[in-house]
């Protein structure tokens, strides 16, 4: 690809080169931290010149920023619209995973970027920035569906669950995240475990 033709792509809008900026980012912080990741490496991976890149951002505690709002701001509003959703509990957690899957098929690196912004938060960004208001509004959002009929310590467990998932979408590859997600709604069903033993 020549320099020519980096940047915005005839016909695109700035909101999404904008989006592949933050998109690109959250890849270049998954493979090699906040620290290491550069200006430079985020723009050749977004396809567009770094100084093109400065036109949306004017600089890197910004684009992170940006990149950390893309969970705070678009994910969990979509995961609480999913939680509010019609249905029993159930139904309701199944959303939420259902959700949760698709922001991981949008945002692939969501989960190891999420990972190494918490890595780095106390040495390079400051826990305003990447503190764990994500994960509190996560449990907020399983609260909301638990409701007090059912024993101590059940929205624990499913917050566990779906963290844990989270995190499997950190490490696993993408065929076996989406493996495991279908496994754990099954598991909320109470099916899984009565299919395997046939």
């Amino acid at each position: 690809m020549t320099r020519a033709q980096l940047g915005r792509p005839v016909g695109a809008s700035g909101e999404v080169t904008r989006q592949r900026i933050i998109v690109a980012t959250m890849r270049c912080v998954a493979k090699v931290g906040y620290s290491r990741a550069t200006i430079r490496e985020i723009a050749r991976t977004a396809k567009v010149t770094s100084a093109s890149l400065y036109n949306y951002f004017p600089n890197k505690s910004d684009l992170i920023k940006a990149a950390i709002a893309a969970r705070t701001d678009v994910a969990l509003p979509r995961l609480r619209r999913a939680a509010a959703g019609p249905g029993d509990v159930i139904d309701r957690i199944e959303a939420v995973l259902d959700e949760s899957g698709q922001l991981m098929r949008e945002y692939p690196d969501l989960a190891a970027f999420e990972w190494a912004i918490r890595a780095e938060s106390a040495l390079a960004l400051g826990s305003e920035v990447a503190g764990s208001r994500g994960f509190q509004a996560f449990g907020e959002i399983i609260e909301s569906i638990i409701e007090d009929a059912y024993p101590p310590g059940a929205v624990e467990a499913i917050y566990s669950l779906i963290y844990g998932l989270t995190e499997s979408a950190a490490t696993l590859p993408a065929e076996e995240y989406h493996a495991a997600l279908s496994a754990a709604k099954e598991l909320i069903r109470g099916t899984l475990l009565g299919q395997a033993g046939q």
